[in-house]
């Protein structure tokens, strides 16, 4: 099969993705040469800003591609990388395209379950510049690494990790697209998803969740509550309940040691916090139905509940 993500057959039967080449690239030159690949290729931009210049029929588009942005590029299309003022750039590259072969799930045909995918492949492009909240780094680097030690990209994790890279880029690109997720929204869904993250540590700040967001405090804490009607330390401790009640239920870890697995450095004002909640003591919550017991490893310590500001 060619390498474009836009060709028929891409969503019948086994078709799996196939790593052309990947690399690590420092540019040191003005500018190199116009050529293509027969693949699909992400230039993900490490270090520096790299003017990309593409050739789109008779028109040239130049565009300036910085630290933590990514270029989507098709197969078979003509471009060259310039570095810019003087300064090099380091970006790493990952070409690939698809073959027809048995292997692990994810097929390509199967990414279709989720709607971001389905929208990528239904209006072909030439290229995509997007701008990656380190997701997409995570998952490239692993896989580069996994390809590496494996010398093969027909492994079960080196697929599983592909699947993964190309539901983000596909997630990305939805958001980013004309009538996609307005600003603010994203903001409060990636400060969502660093409360998720983070709920079971006793540090955090609201300074903290919105630097990994990139906005002001102030800004951040006003459409927060504008879009959930919570504050973001009423949205924590909500977060913390959920989590403390799912281990009432569902393990067997004493109850004296439940504050330290949600970020609550207080055991008794975790207690309060809880009976508050749920109008039990946690006690009174784990006695209230049938214990399903989970196995479990102690691996954080203890903290308190309120976001400080």
């Amino acid at each position: 099969m060619r390498g474009s993500l836009f060709q028929d057959g891409l969503l019948e039967g086994e078709v799996q993705p196939r790593v052309h080449a990947y690399y690590f690239k420092q540019v040191n030159e003005q500018a190199m040469s116009f050529h293509h690949h027969e693949s699909t290729e992400i230039m993900y931009m490490i270090s520096g800003v790299c003017r990309i210049d593409i050739e789109s029929g008779k028109d040239l588009d130049s565009l300036h591609l910085k630290k933590g942005e990514f270029i989507l590029l098709d197969a078979n299309v003509s471009h060259r990388i310039a570095m810019e003022e003087d300064i090099p750039c380091r970006m790493l590259n990952v070409e690939f395209g698809f073959e027809r072969r048995p292997g692990a799930i994810p097929a390509i045909k199967d990414l279709i379950r989720e709607r971001a995918f389905t929208d990528l492949l239904a209006v072909p492009f030439t290229y995509s510049v997007l701008r990656d909240p380190d997701e997409v780094y995570h998952v490239l680097k692993s896989l580069v690494l996994e390809l590496d030690g494996t010398g093969t990209d027909s492994g079960m994790l080196v697929q599983l990790l592909f699947g993964q890279l190309l539901l983000r880029v596909a997630r990305l690109k939805a958001e980013a697209s004309e009538g996609g997720m307005p600003l603010a929204e994203l903001y409060v869904k990636r400060s969502l998803e660093f409360l998720r993250q983070n709920y079971d540590r006793d540090d955090i700040r609201v300074k903290e969740v919105a630097a990994a967001v990139s906005v002001h405090p102030g800004y951040l804490q006003r459409i927060f509550k504008a879009q959930t009607g919570k504050t973001i330390t009423e949205q924590l401790t909500e977060l913390r309940m959920e989590k403390a009640k799912i281990l009432l239920r569902q393990t067997d870890i004493p109850v004296s040691d439940i504050s330290g697995y949600v970020g609550v450095a207080s055991r008794q004002y975790f207690h309060q916090l809880f009976k508050k909640y749920t109008g039990l003591t946690p006690v009174e919550y784990r006695g209230s139905g049938e214990l399903q017991k989970w196995s479990y490893s102690r691996e954080n310590g203890a903290g308190n509940s309120d976001i400080q500001q």
